[in-house]
Parts: structure tokens; C-alpha cells; sequence
């Protein structure tokens, strides 16, 4: 026994075969790791004009702003310039134009109507007037105590720290002021708005809007994050920027590296329809996202861009399919220059019927209106709409302050033949009936397939089908005199044995009721008009009311 205990052991040293090497799972359905035909990542278009500008520079956002295009030769050179857009990029005293080289090469050069070239490009109907149309439709003026910030909810302020944006849509709400180089804020204001920030511990929540912060030198936009941070009663710091949509370049490891220090910090973007969202976008976002962010986003609905249940739907599935989760439709607002944009309340309201309960509950916005005259946001939805006419929508907001909304006098209808999304819709079986009950073609809806549902699967039947749980007379029983049919056995078939006892009425009632045998077949003839007392009268042919019920109904 010691001996074989002190015998060495003999190892097998043959070098065993390895297992096979198992290839790195790549998630080709993340929108962030799509690649192009050339196994690199995939990028969006670029435009002919700047085929030459090597990617470092391309990819580089500095050079993305500083090569915006704003010039009517600019543009020409890039887009098929309409006569009506010529006359909105020759007006002297139009909104300010700006367009990333990035932004502008996402735009159909030949189409008039791309929804990214109504955005940015002005018509020469900006100029018209329209009923109800404001400078200040908001009032923020009214609600600044200091320059550039707004405070008109009890706990939440706006700050805006910049005037200028990436790229500038036409249907601004600050149009009054962004753009415009001499009404900008400086870090004087800044320190005016946390001076006043740290004076009122009620505020706990702080959007930084402008313009866009994020066109900020990186080094000053971090001054206004540390400053609000050192602030110990702000809870949250929430960010609204449109640069990961015009200028997804913008969105480099630094930018993350930085917001990230300053937690909780959200961020909330602004895309209105799905051909924003490039390969550039989806990793900005998935960027943001890694560094901690919560994305949001907020939609203004607009005529000849949004306007439309199907070109929503394509833009809130590519949106949470980038993990940003749709906040907000606005309403357009009654400001300058937007009255094209307009669209009636009841689109948006058509607009989010379409979409509740054909997609996924978090992928639906919250419709909402910034009401004129400073109420804030109040969402469309009863005890909120207090009254709805052909012209005027009245509003009450959380306060109970009443104020009303001016719709459009014009209103060009979306074209349905002409929208991609319309004839490209996903297939819903089955859930097309609402437009068949307004027009009164049929008074309820049913799935479709649905009696092929029935006879395929789901064979037994239902508990008001069985006689010894239902009574057969008219609409309900007469208490004592109902007579009790006998309980089938449980079949494989839903139907089950006959009692040989069973009067022929009773039998050929059950029979019906099981789907087996036609009352013709097991009545005979002399019973088949006679009368019946309470609780005899056979069960009825599905579908068809008792004649005690249909006097009792009608």
C-alpha cells in the first residue's frame, strides 16, 4: 500500500485538441454597428460639392460649422432651387439660414417636398401674416427674471445659455431672438442666471436650451454644468440640442467623457421624421446613451413634413429603435414665419388615435400644446380641452389658466398617394376597422379571421352557451319557472352526451348550442310553431335574438 502511495503519478501530456474557437457575436441589428458594402461603418450620403474634403475633415464638427451654407449661390449649388424658395433665400429681412454640409446632403436634391428641405429651406410665404401669429407666443419675456432664463413652472426653469444653433429650422419658436450674433448670452449672464438659481432652492430642475448649448466652446459649456452642479438643491440637469441631428459629429468620446462627470443629466433631442435618423445619428446616440444619458424626444407636427399617422409611426419605431424614447408632439406655435406649418389640432389628435394601441405604449408621444401667452405645455386630452370649435381651440392648464389657440384658416390635407410611408404602410390584419364605424359601413369591428379563430382552436363553448348556465327566455328568466336543462359531459368536440330523457325541444337546443344538428333536424314539425312557457323556449341559432327579445330590445 506505501508503495503504490509513493509511486509517482503518470500525467497524460498528449496535448489535448482545443475547442473550437467560437467567432465574437456581432449584433447586426443594433442601428450603431451597421456597416457599409465596404465592411466599414456605414455613412450617410454626401453631396457632390464637397466629394473631395477628406473624412478627418468631414467627420470633424469644427469644419461642419465652419462650412455651413447660407447663400442663395451656396445652396444652388447643392439643391434644385424652386422660384418660391429662390424668393425665401432672397428676402432681406428673412430668419436667419444656416446648414451643416452634413445636413443639407441628407436632402433629395430634386424633390421640392423632402421633409428634411421644408425644415431649413425658406419659402417666400414665411413672410405672410396669419391670425393669432406672435413674436413672443410663449411669453417667456414675461417669465424671465433675469436675461435668458425663464422661469415660469414653480420648480423647473429654462436657461438659455447660447442663441445660436448648428442649423436653423424655419418654424422656430425663438425666432425672435436666436440667430441673431448681438443678442447673445456671455458668461456675465450666465452668472446671472446660477446667482439667481442658488437664490431660489424651490427650483430643482433646470433645461439648458438657447439656441443650442451644444454649440458652445466645449470648455464654457462645462463652466455652466460645474456651476448649476455645485448648486446642491438641483436635482436634475436636462439638456435640449438639435446638434446630434443637424451635426452628429458633435457627439465625440471628449463630449461624453465630460457629461458624464455631471450626473444626472439628461438629454432630450429633436427629430421629426425618420430620414433624420443616419448611421452618423445612431452612434452619436449610442454615445450618449453609454455615457449615462436618458434620450428623449420631442416632435413639432408640421405640414408637409409630419403631418401624417404613418410617417409618425416610421419615426417613433427607428426612434426606440435607438433607445430615445419619444417625449413630446408639439403643436406648431403661433410664432413669425410658421403659419405654413400649421396643421389643426385634430391632425394630432387623428395622429395619436393611429398610433395607441397599433405600437408599443412607450413609443407613443404625449401631444401636446404650449399654450399661448405663457401657460406652459398642456397636454390634448380631457379635463385639459375645455372646448373645440371649427376656429378656436380653448385650453385650461395645470393652474386652471384658460387660454385658447388659433387654428389654421388653411390647411392643405397630407397626399397619400404621393407619401412613401402611406404606401409602404406595415400590414395590420385586423385592425383597420375604425374607418368602417365612422362611416357607418358596420357597427362594431371584428378581428379579422375571427370566426376562422373560433372553429380552429377554441372549441368549447362559451359558459352563456351552455344550457345549465343560461336560461333561453327572452333577455332573462322568471324566477321558479325556468327549467333546467341537463349538464353535458365535457367532450373533445365542445359537445358532449345526449340524455335519452331530454324533451325534443330540449335535445335539439343542445344540439344547436354544440355546433352538431339543426333544430329542423330533431323537432318535429308539429312542435315547431307552438308556444313555450317560461324556460322552454329553445336556444336560438347563434346570431339570431329570441323573438320575446326582440320585443323586449326594440
Amino acid at each position: 500500500m506505501a508503495a503504490e502511495i509513493d509511486r509517482p503519478v503518470e500525467h497524460d501530456l498528449t496535448p489535448s485538441a482545443a475547442p473550437p474557437s467560437e467567432a465574437p457575436f456581432v449584433n447586426r441589428r443594433d442601428p450603431a454597428k451597421a456597416l457599409g458594402p465596404d465592411g466599414r461603418p456605414q455613412v450617410s450620403r454626401r453631396a457632390p460639392k464637397w466629394a473631395d474634403v477628406p473624412d478627418e475633415k468631414w467627420d470633424d464638427w469644427r469644419w461642419q460649422l465652419s462650412n455651413r451654407v447660407n447663400e442663395l449661390h451656396e445652396i444652388e449649388e447643392v439643391l434644385d432651387l424652386t422660384d418660391e424658395e429662390r424668393e425665401g433665400l432672397s428676402a432681406p429681412d428673412k430668419f436667419r439660414v444656416d446648414i451643416t454640409p452634413y445636413f443639407i446632403s441628407l436632402i433629395d436634391p430634386h424633390d421640392p417636398d423632402d421633409p428634411i428641405r421644408r425644415q431649413v429651406i425658406p419659402l417666400g410665404r414665411e413672410q405672410q401674416a396669419f391670425t393669432a401669429m406672435m413674436e413672443d407666443s410663449l411669453a417667456e419675456d414675461r417669465h424671465s427674471p433675469v436675461p435668458g432664463l425663464v422661469h415660469r413652472y414653480p420648480d423647473r426653469v429654462l436657461m438659455l445659455v447660447t442663441t445660436q444653433c448648428a442649423s436653423y429650422c424655419r418654424y422656430c419658436t425663438r425666432s425672435r431672438i436666436v440667430g441673431d450674433p448681438t443678442q447673445n448670452f456671455n458668461r456675465k449672464d450666465h452668472e446671472a442666471q446660477l446667482e439667481y438659481l442658488r437664490r431660489t432652492p424651490q427650483v430643482r430642475d433646470v433645461l439648458i436650451s438657447g439656441g443650442d448649448g451644444l454649440t458652445l466652446a466645449p470648455k464654457l459649456f462645462e463652466s455652466i454644468l460645474r456651476g448649476l452642479r455645485e448648486i446642491q438643491h438641483i436635482e436634475i440637469v436636462r439638456i435640449g440640442s438639435r446638434v446630434p441631428v443637424f451635426l452628429p459629429q458633435r457627439v465625440d468620446d471628449e463630449l461624453c467623457a465630460m457629461l458624464e462627470k455631471y450626473h444626472p443629466l439628461w438629454i432630450n433631442l429633436h427629430f421629426n421624421h425618420a430620414s433624420e435618423i443616419t448611421p452618423e445619428v445612431s452612434r452619436a446616440v449610442d454615445k450618449l446613451t453609454r455615457a449615462g444619458l436618458p434620450v428623449g424626444n420631442q416632435s413639432v407636427l408640421l405640414a408637409g413634413v409630419n403631418d401624417c399617422v404613418n410617417v409618425q409611426r416610421e419615426l417613433i419605431h427607428k426612434l426606440v429603435e435607438n433607445r430615445v424614447r419619444p417625449y413630446y408632439l408639439y403643436q406648431c406655435d403661433l410664432v413669425e414665419g410658421s403659419g405654413h406649418f400649421r396643421t389643426p389640432v385634430g391632425k394630432g389628435l387623428e395622429i395619436i388615435e393611429g398610433l395607441r394601441g397599433h405600437t408599443s405604449g412607450y413609443a407613443v408621444p404625449t401631444y401636446v400644446i404650449d399654450a399661448p401667452g405663457g401657460g406652459g405645455k398642456i397636454p390634448v386630452m380631457p379635463n385639459y380641452l375645455i372646448s373645440y370649435s371649427d376656429h378656436k381651440v380653448v385650453l385650461r392648464n395645470y393652474e386652471g389658466y384658460i387660454t385658447t389657440y388659433e387654428e389654421p384658416l388653411e390647411y392643405r390635407q397630407h397626399d397619400k398617394q404621393s407619401c412613401r410611408s402611406c404606401q409602404q404602410t406595415r400590414p395590420e390584419p385586423g385592425q383597420s376597422g375604425v374607418h368602417g364605424l365612422l362611416q357607418g359601413e358596420r357597427m362594431w369591428i371584428e378581428p379579422k379571421g375571427f370566426e376562422e379563430i373560433h372553429s380552429r382552436g377554441n372549441v368549447d363553448a362559451h359558459r352563456l352557451q351552455r344550457p345549465d348556465k343560461w336560461v333561453p327566455y327572452g333577455v332573462g328568466a322568471i324566477e321558479g319557472q325556468a327549467r333546467t336543462l341537463p349538464v353535458l359531459a365535457a367532450g373533445g368536440n365542445g359537445g358532449g352526451q345526449l340524455d335519452d330523457s331530454m324533451l325534443p325541444t330540449e335535445r335539439a337546443a343542445t344540439d344547436t348550442n354544440a355546433g352538431i344538428v339543426d333544430t329542423e333536424t330533431l323537432v318535429p314539425e308539429e312542435q315547431r310553431d307552438r308556444s313555450y312557457g317560461p324556460g322552454e323556449e329553445p336556444r336560438p341559432r347563434e346570431g339570431e335574438p329570441t323573438a320575446s327579445a326582440h320585443g323586449e330590445l326594440l
